[in-house]
């Protein structure tokens, strides 16, 4: 009688590491990993020893030195006498009010162009082409330059808005002045102001602060609504009318805070050789917005038109036997479910946009790069200090637009069973 038995489990040996296939992929990665940590450890050392030989050790102590520059466009009160810190957070604020507004105008624009190339109209088909292919293949820079000439030179100076008859004329009953310095448009004032909130870095209006709660305590209303109104429309059949209670419920409150506040606009006047008053928007500022918002709405038309053109003709077809008219089967129908495939290549263009805002130095508009990786930079002498830092600034950015653009992919995003 005989018995069978396990065989005998090979013993560990040093050769099985690279011999084996069970070992070889960890040992790849082990040593490739070890690699790279010796080689950066030496990149440090060296960098350190050779800013030391210099007389120049990581020292962070520059941001609390003066200045001594102005900046243009600010959101943020500013003086040459402020700190490097200061200089480089007003900066910072540039660099994200130019990327929030073009993030927003490139939006509309690519999505109507995107639309628009697909249309049946010819002429309008063919426009649009001319317009995607035109701005995809410009460098970017050449297109920032070329609308700050355009701006400079085909709008008025201030001293044509002077005289009985003057050669320009302000829009909108006179409340927006349009020159080759800049934009004048109103100011928002309350003449019974609650005041600010001093954060230390900057205040915050106490004002804005009460509009935007009600505000959102509005939308909140609006959205109990919708949501009542859809389950009497699961329960009926019909979905009731609701859109002048959702419209009532947001914007007769916000009126009401705003005469309690005694809200009032300041408008721009010419006084001397410029205007005064209201909010100034540089041409650099406008120039820049312009050019990037329009160069990345070229490359959002194709991710839109890619995105309607995935989705399946019966669904269309589907729809118009409905009798659904073409502009409600397009956003009731086409475009939520292109928002699948739209999102993902939408958030690559969102970054692109907001590191391409980098160039604004090149029509003199002082964003993060121009205060803390230039002025700064050249006063101080503080060169991998500063690259450093404005690294880790866009680096900052881009992951907070990546996790808040990839969260709304996931709210969006079909659920397959």
């Amino acid at each position: 009688m005989s018995t069978l038995t396990d065989p005998p489990k090979a013993s560990f040996r040093l050769s099985m590491l690279v011999y084996d296939t069970r070992y070889r992929s960890l040992t790849i990665q082990v040593v490739a990993l070890i690699a790279f940590m010796l080689a950066a450890a030496w990149l440090i050392n060296n960098t350190l020893q050779n800013l030391a030989e210099l007389g120049k050790p990581i020292d962070f102590g520059f941001f609390a030195e003066p200045a001594s520059y102005d900046i243009n466009q600010r959101l943020v009160e500013y003086t040459s006498r402020d700190t490097h810190l200061r200089a480089a957070f007003v900066g910072l604020l540039n660099t994200l009010l130019v990327a929030v507004l073009g993030c927003a105008l490139a939006t509309v624009v690519g999505v109507l162009v995107g639309v628009l190339r697909l249309s049946g109209n010819w002429l309008v088909a063919r426009i649009m082409t001319v317009y995607v292919e035109m701005f995809r293949n410009v460098p970017v820079l050449l297109w920032i330059v070329f609308f700050m000439a355009v701006l400079i030179e085909s709008l008025p100076s201030p001293r044509d808005f002077r005289g009985e008859s003057p050669e320009a004329s302000m829009l909108l009953f006179d409340s927006v002045a349009v020159t080759n310095r800049g934009i004048y448009i109103p100011e928002p004032l309350f003449s019974r102001s609650l005041g600010d909130l001093s954060l230390g870095v900057f205040d915050v209006s106490l004002d804005l602060v009460a509009i935007l709660a009600v505000l959102g305590a509005g939308l909140w209303g609006t959205a109990r609504i919708s949501r009542r109104a859809g389950r009497i429309q699961e329960a009926t059949g019909v979905r009731p009318v609701t859109w002048y209670l959702r419209l009532a419920v947001v914007v007769l409150p916000v009126l009401a805070v705003l005469i309690v506040l005694g809200f009032h606009l300041g408008l721009p006047e010419l006084t001397g050789f410029n205007f005064q008053g209201g909010i100034y928007m540089r041409n650099s500022l406008i120039a820049l917005w312009l050019a990037l918002s329009f160069y990345t709405a070229a490359f959002i038309a194709e991710i839109v038109r890619a995105g309607i053109l995935a989705i399946s003709k019966g669904q269309t077809e589907a729809a118009a036997a409905l009798g659904l008219r073409s502009g409600r089967i397009m956003s009731l129908v086409i475009l939520p479910q292109a928002l699948r495939v739209i999102i993902p290549p939408l958030i690559s263009q969102y970054l692109n946009l907001t590191k391409n805002s980098s160039l604004a130095i090149a029509v003199g508009y002082m964003d993060i790069t121009g205060t803390l990786g230039g002025i700064t930079m050249n006063q101080t002498g503080r060169e991998l200090e500063c690259v450093l830092l404005l690294m880790g600034v866009y680096l900052c950015i881009s992951l907070i637009i990546s996790v808040m653009m990839n969260w709304y992919n996931t709210r969006v995003k079909l659920v397959e069973r």
